[in-house]
Protein backbone atom coordinates (compact mmCIF):
# COMPACT_ATOMS: atom_id res chain seq x y z
CA UNK A 1 0.00 0.00 0.00
CA UNK A 2 1.38 3.39 -1.05
CA UNK A 3 -0.05 6.69 0.16
CA UNK A 4 -1.00 9.23 -2.49
CA UNK A 5 0.31 12.79 -2.41
CA UNK A 6 -3.16 13.94 -1.30
CA UNK A 7 -3.10 11.46 1.60
CA UNK A 8 0.37 12.57 2.64
CA UNK A 9 -0.81 16.18 2.67
CA UNK A 10 -3.91 15.28 4.68
CA UNK A 11 -1.81 13.36 7.20
CA UNK A 12 0.54 16.32 7.56
CA UNK A 13 -2.40 18.68 8.11
CA UNK A 14 -4.66 16.60 10.39
CA UNK A 15 -2.27 14.08 11.96
CA UNK A 16 -4.30 11.02 10.99
CA UNK A 17 -5.76 9.03 8.09
CA UNK A 18 -8.82 6.78 8.22
CA UNK A 19 -9.25 3.74 5.98
CA UNK A 20 -12.73 2.13 6.26
CA UNK A 21 -13.01 -1.60 5.43
CA UNK A 22 -9.23 -1.94 5.07
CA UNK A 23 -9.29 -5.62 6.08
CA UNK A 24 -11.73 -8.27 4.91
CA UNK A 25 -14.25 -10.02 7.14
CA UNK A 26 -12.27 -13.25 6.76
CA UNK A 27 -9.04 -11.57 7.89
CA UNK A 28 -10.72 -9.94 10.89
CA UNK A 29 -12.33 -13.24 11.91
CA UNK A 30 -8.88 -14.87 12.16
CA UNK A 31 -7.90 -12.13 14.59
CA UNK A 32 -11.10 -11.94 16.63
CA UNK A 33 -11.23 -15.71 17.09
CA UNK A 34 -7.88 -15.50 18.87
CA UNK A 35 -8.84 -12.73 21.32
CA UNK A 36 -10.80 -14.78 23.92
CA UNK A 37 -7.86 -17.20 24.19
CA UNK A 38 -5.43 -14.32 24.76
CA UNK A 39 -7.61 -12.56 27.32
CA UNK A 40 -8.25 -15.79 29.26
CA UNK A 41 -4.57 -16.22 30.06
CA UNK A 42 -3.30 -15.21 33.48
CA UNK A 43 -0.12 -13.48 32.38
CA UNK A 44 1.38 -10.04 33.05
CA UNK A 45 0.77 -8.99 29.43
CA UNK A 46 -2.95 -8.76 30.26
CA UNK A 47 -3.58 -5.47 32.11
CA UNK A 48 -7.02 -5.49 33.72
CA UNK A 49 -9.44 -2.67 34.48
CA UNK A 50 -9.22 -1.06 37.89
CA UNK A 51 -11.21 -3.10 40.42
CA UNK A 52 -12.45 -5.72 37.94
CA UNK A 53 -11.18 -8.78 36.11
CA UNK A 54 -12.04 -7.29 32.70
CA UNK A 55 -9.01 -6.99 30.42
CA UNK A 56 -8.12 -3.40 29.49
CA UNK A 57 -5.20 -4.14 27.19
CA UNK A 58 -3.15 -7.12 26.07
CA UNK A 59 0.51 -6.51 25.23
CA UNK A 60 2.87 -8.20 22.78
CA UNK A 61 0.50 -10.81 21.34
CA UNK A 62 2.65 -10.82 18.21
CA UNK A 63 5.29 -12.62 20.32
CA UNK A 64 3.08 -15.59 21.27
CA UNK A 65 0.13 -15.68 18.84
CA UNK A 66 0.55 -16.79 15.23
CA UNK A 67 -2.25 -14.65 13.70
CA UNK A 68 -0.91 -11.53 15.41
CA UNK A 69 2.68 -12.37 14.49
CA UNK A 70 1.53 -12.33 10.86
CA UNK A 71 -0.38 -9.08 11.35
CA UNK A 72 2.67 -7.39 12.88
CA UNK A 73 4.59 -7.88 9.61
CA UNK A 74 1.76 -7.02 7.22
CA UNK A 75 2.73 -4.57 4.45
CA UNK A 76 -0.69 -2.91 4.63
CA UNK A 77 0.46 -1.17 7.82
CA UNK A 78 4.24 -1.22 7.56
CA UNK A 79 4.71 0.26 4.09
CA UNK A 80 2.80 3.55 4.60
CA UNK A 81 4.74 4.32 7.78
CA UNK A 82 8.04 3.49 6.07
CA UNK A 83 6.96 5.88 3.33
CA UNK A 84 6.40 8.72 5.80
CA UNK A 85 9.63 8.19 7.76
CA UNK A 86 11.81 7.16 4.83
CA UNK A 87 13.46 4.30 6.71
CA UNK A 88 12.92 0.87 8.20
CA UNK A 89 10.75 0.38 11.29
CA UNK A 90 10.79 -1.67 14.45
CA UNK A 91 7.85 -2.54 16.72
CA UNK A 92 8.00 -0.28 19.75
CA UNK A 93 4.72 -1.56 21.17
CA UNK A 94 1.96 -3.97 20.17
CA UNK A 95 -1.32 -4.12 22.03
CA UNK A 96 -4.93 -5.26 21.75
CA UNK A 97 -7.11 -2.76 23.60
CA UNK A 98 -10.65 -3.60 24.58
CA UNK A 99 -13.51 -1.46 25.78
CA UNK A 100 -15.55 -4.26 27.33
CA UNK A 101 -19.30 -3.73 27.08
CA UNK A 102 -20.48 -1.84 30.20
CA UNK A 103 -17.02 -2.11 31.87
CA UNK A 104 -14.56 -0.45 29.47
CA UNK A 105 -12.93 2.51 31.23
CA UNK A 106 -11.66 5.81 29.82
CA UNK A 107 -8.31 6.58 28.23
CA UNK A 108 -7.52 10.13 29.30
CA UNK A 109 -6.42 12.90 26.91
CA UNK A 110 -2.78 12.31 26.02
CA UNK A 111 -0.10 12.13 23.36
CA UNK A 112 1.52 8.74 22.95
CA UNK A 113 4.88 10.33 22.30
CA UNK A 114 4.64 12.08 25.67
CA UNK A 115 4.77 8.69 27.37
CA UNK A 116 7.39 7.31 24.98
CA UNK A 117 9.60 10.33 25.63
CA UNK A 118 9.20 10.49 29.41
CA UNK A 119 9.25 6.77 30.16
CA UNK A 120 11.35 5.33 27.32
CA UNK A 121 13.57 8.23 26.19
CA UNK A 122 12.54 7.94 22.56
CA UNK A 123 14.59 10.76 20.96
CA UNK A 124 12.04 12.20 18.49
CA UNK A 125 8.38 11.68 17.53
CA UNK A 126 9.41 9.52 14.58
CA UNK A 127 6.92 6.85 15.59
CA UNK A 128 3.21 6.47 15.02
CA UNK A 129 0.24 4.24 15.66
CA UNK A 130 -1.80 2.03 13.41
CA UNK A 131 -5.18 1.07 14.89
CA UNK A 132 -7.29 -1.73 13.40
CA UNK A 133 -10.94 -2.18 14.38
CA UNK A 134 -11.81 -5.77 15.30
CA UNK A 135 -15.37 -4.66 16.12
CA UNK A 136 -17.63 -2.03 14.68
CA UNK A 137 -16.83 1.31 16.29
CA UNK A 138 -19.82 3.58 16.84
CA UNK A 139 -20.64 6.68 18.85
CA UNK A 140 -21.74 4.58 21.84
CA UNK A 141 -18.88 2.14 22.51
CA UNK A 142 -16.02 4.52 23.27
CA UNK A 143 -14.50 5.54 19.92
CA UNK A 144 -11.10 7.18 19.73
CA UNK A 145 -11.36 10.97 19.77
CA UNK A 146 -8.69 13.11 18.06
CA UNK A 147 -7.98 16.83 18.07
CA UNK A 148 -6.99 17.42 14.41
CA UNK A 149 -3.78 19.34 13.88
CA UNK A 150 -2.66 19.03 17.52
CA UNK A 151 0.40 17.04 16.42
CA UNK A 152 1.79 20.28 14.95
CA UNK A 153 2.33 21.68 18.46
CA UNK A 154 5.01 19.17 19.44
CA UNK A 155 5.26 17.71 22.93
CA UNK A 156 2.78 19.33 25.30
CA UNK A 157 3.04 19.68 29.07
CA UNK A 158 1.61 16.62 30.79
CA UNK A 159 1.28 15.15 34.26
CA UNK A 160 1.86 11.52 35.20
CA UNK A 161 -1.59 10.16 36.08
CA UNK A 162 -1.10 7.04 38.22
CA UNK A 163 -4.57 6.85 39.78
CA UNK A 164 -7.43 7.41 37.32
CA UNK A 165 -7.19 4.01 35.62
CA UNK A 166 -5.18 0.80 35.97
CA UNK A 167 -2.67 1.96 33.33
CA UNK A 168 -0.47 5.03 33.99
CA UNK A 169 -0.39 7.78 31.35
CA UNK A 170 1.19 11.18 30.87
CA UNK A 171 -2.03 13.18 30.53
CA UNK A 172 -2.94 16.71 29.45
CA UNK A 173 -4.95 18.96 31.76
CA UNK A 174 -8.52 20.07 31.07
CA UNK A 175 -7.70 23.74 30.45
CA UNK A 176 -5.18 22.81 27.76
CA UNK A 177 -7.65 20.44 26.13
CA UNK A 178 -10.31 23.15 26.09
CA UNK A 179 -7.94 25.48 24.23
CA UNK A 180 -6.85 22.75 21.81
CA UNK A 181 -10.45 21.80 21.00
CA UNK A 182 -11.30 25.48 20.47
CA UNK A 183 -8.51 25.54 17.92
CA UNK A 184 -9.01 22.20 16.15
CA UNK A 185 -12.31 20.63 17.25
CA UNK A 186 -12.80 16.91 17.95
CA UNK A 187 -13.26 14.05 15.50
CA UNK A 188 -14.05 10.41 16.23
CA UNK A 189 -13.52 8.06 13.27
CA UNK A 190 -16.21 5.37 13.27
CA UNK A 191 -16.76 2.43 10.99
CA UNK A 192 -17.07 -1.33 10.55
CA UNK A 193 -14.69 -4.00 11.75
CA UNK A 194 -11.68 -4.08 9.45
CA UNK A 195 -11.29 -0.30 9.34
CA UNK A 196 -7.89 1.23 10.12
CA UNK A 197 -6.51 4.51 11.47
CA UNK A 198 -2.96 5.75 11.05
CA UNK A 199 -2.12 8.57 13.47
CA UNK A 200 0.85 10.68 14.53
CA UNK A 201 2.45 10.03 17.91
CA UNK A 202 1.94 13.69 18.95
CA UNK A 203 -1.76 13.76 18.00
CA UNK A 204 -3.78 14.44 21.16
CA UNK A 205 -6.41 11.75 21.67
CA UNK A 206 -8.64 10.03 24.23
CA UNK A 207 -11.66 7.74 24.50
CA UNK A 208 -14.61 7.70 26.85
CA UNK A 209 -15.93 4.75 28.84
CA UNK A 210 -18.09 2.13 27.13
CA UNK A 211 -21.56 2.01 28.67
CA UNK A 212 -23.03 0.27 25.63
CA UNK A 213 -23.73 -3.49 25.29
CA UNK A 214 -21.13 -3.75 22.48
CA UNK A 215 -17.45 -4.55 22.95
CA UNK A 216 -14.92 -2.37 21.15
CA UNK A 217 -11.69 -4.25 20.49
CA UNK A 218 -8.84 -2.69 18.48
CA UNK A 219 -5.27 -3.69 17.68
CA UNK A 220 -2.51 -1.07 17.91
CA UNK A 221 0.89 -1.26 16.26
CA UNK A 222 3.27 1.42 17.50
CA UNK A 223 5.88 1.60 14.75
CA UNK A 224 9.13 3.50 15.27
CA UNK A 225 11.94 4.44 12.90
CA UNK A 226 14.88 2.17 13.66
CA UNK A 227 17.28 5.11 14.09
CA UNK A 228 14.89 6.56 16.69
CA UNK A 229 14.88 3.56 19.04
CA UNK A 230 14.36 4.08 22.77
CA UNK A 231 17.31 4.77 25.08
CA UNK A 232 15.78 3.90 28.48
CA UNK A 233 14.60 0.44 29.52
CA UNK A 234 12.49 1.37 32.51
CA UNK A 235 9.27 -0.36 31.47
CA UNK A 236 8.73 -4.07 31.04
CA UNK A 237 10.04 -5.47 27.76
CA UNK A 238 6.58 -6.60 26.69
CA UNK A 239 5.40 -2.94 26.94
CA UNK A 240 8.39 -1.12 25.41
CA UNK A 241 10.28 -3.54 23.19
CA UNK A 242 14.05 -3.84 23.08
CA UNK A 243 14.32 -5.61 19.71
CA UNK A 244 15.25 -2.87 17.23
CA UNK A 245 15.65 -5.18 14.23
CA UNK A 246 13.87 -3.82 11.15
CA UNK A 247 10.49 -5.40 10.42
CA UNK A 248 10.51 -7.56 7.31
CA UNK A 249 7.08 -7.73 5.71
Amino acid sequence: MVLTQAQLEQFDRDGYLFFPNHFSAEEIKKLTDEVPHLYAQQRPENVREKGTNAVRTNFAAHMYSEPYARLARHPRMIKPVEQVFGESLYMHQFKINVKQAFDGDVWQWHQDYGTWLNDDEMPEPRAMNIAIFLDEVNEFNGPLMFIPGSHKLGVLDAGHDLTTTSYPLWTIDNDSITKLVGRGGIVAPKGPAGSMIMFHSCLVHASSSNLSPWNRVSVYLSLCAVSNHIRRFKRAGYIAHRDFAPITC
